[in-house]
């Protein structure tokens, strides 16, 4: 009986990974994670567009000249609201 005993003990032992190997391959992978993370803040950290690529006239002129761009609000005007409002008051409207 002691025989399958054994035989069983060195079947498990055998299917097994060890578990040093097991430890190598899982901090391989963290670390290699770890990498691709840090590459990808770096890229990250880069600007998109050089210095003074929004400045150039061509795309100042496109917000001016396209009103569903120029009229969101955060890029309108504030004060276009004032005048609308005074020009509102001044000027009665006719119905």
């Amino acid at each position: 009986m002691a025989f399958i005993m054994e035989f069983a003990e060195n079947l498990v032992l055998r299917l097994m990974e060890d578990p040093k190997e097991r430890d190598r391959k899982f901090r391989e992978h963290v670390y290699a994670v770890k990498d691709r993370c840090q590459k990808t803040k770096d890229m990250w950290a880069l600007p998109l567009r050089p210095y003074g690529f929004w400045t150039f006239e061509r795309h100042n002129s496109q917000l001016r000249w396209d009103a569903q761009i120029s009229q969101v609000e955060g890029r309108r005007d504030p004060y276009d609201d004032l005048l609308e409002h005074s020009n509102d008051l001044v000027t009665p409207k006719t119905k």
